[in-house]
């Protein structure tokens, strides 16, 4: 009743790999690309007649089609709902973040975007899991992490203090000594986002023992770049204090 059957058919059938052969070579990543349009077109209720064709794209041999979906699921979560999103799109989305980095660089560039429509328990599981995202294929692609520091940031208020504090902790004392200068200057704005969420949940422990972290780890680092680290850090606080502040008045 939305669309014409035929019509629908000829799309599902982008996926038979003897069509790849005879028509077009990229015709599975331009079904990947229109899919969100078709399942906002058909609606969540008619979810069922794409689920076979999403699941096997997200399984094509051609990380290029693999690549497409990962940077759109973010959108097909939202058309589908937090029950279906559950039930068949965080399987996908598992499996992309194991995968090449041209494709996880797709589920990290909209990471925020996907975690804030799951439910608090399911997204907790993913807590473990963020840290992978500091080891990629290539030690060279900087910009990976550079992504990964801007993600975290939005994602703090996604977790309660304790867990930012159990694991996102880590990752941005890692991501502070990164060898590029590009990361750590994104990664010392994620610190002070970090404390700023401690204090503004009344955390007050929790920051101190996240100061004191810093100073030893920084301020008496042995290695100058440490100690530059630490007055970068200080210099992004105090500004983002006065911005604050005159904000409030």
């Amino acid at each position: 009743d939305i669309i014409p059957q035929p019509l629908l058919d000829q799309y599902l059938s982008m996926t038979d790999p003897a069509r790849a052969q005879t028509v077009d070579t990229e015709i599975a990543k331009h079904c990947a690309y229109s899919l969100p349009g078709v399942a906002l077109t058909l609606g969540r209720q008619n979810w069922h007649c794409l689920k076979d064709t999403y699941e096997t794209l997200a399984s094509d041999v051609q990380w290029k089609v693999r690549r497409t979906l990962a940077f759109s699921i973010h959108e097909l979560a939202v058309i589908l709902g937090d029950q279906l999103t559950a039930a068949d799109l965080v399987p996908i989305f598992n499996g992309f973040l194991k995968d090449l980095d041209e494709v996880r660089i797709g589920v990290l560039k909209h990471l925020y975007d996907f975690l804030k429509l799951l439910h608090a328990d399911k997204r907790r599981e993913y807590l473990y899991q963020l840290q992978e995202f500091v080891v990629t294929d290539n030690s060279r692609n900087w910009r990976f992490r550079y992504e990964l520091a801007e993600q975290l940031i939005l994602i703090l208020e996604l977790y309660s203090p304790n867990d930012v504090y159990d694991y996102l902790r880590h990752i941005a004392l890692t991501l502070c000594s990164d060898k590029v200068s590009e990361v750590r200057w994104i990664s010392f704005k994620l610190v002070v986002a970090i404390l700023q969420k401690f204090y503004a949940n009344n955390a007050n422990a929790l920051g101190l023992n996240f100061i004191n972290e810093l100073v030893v780890r920084f301020r008496h680092c042995s290695k100058w770049v440490g100690r530059q680290a630490f007055a970068f850090i200080c210099q992004v606080g105090m500004f983002s204090l006065c911005v604050s502040t005159l904000y409030k008045c």
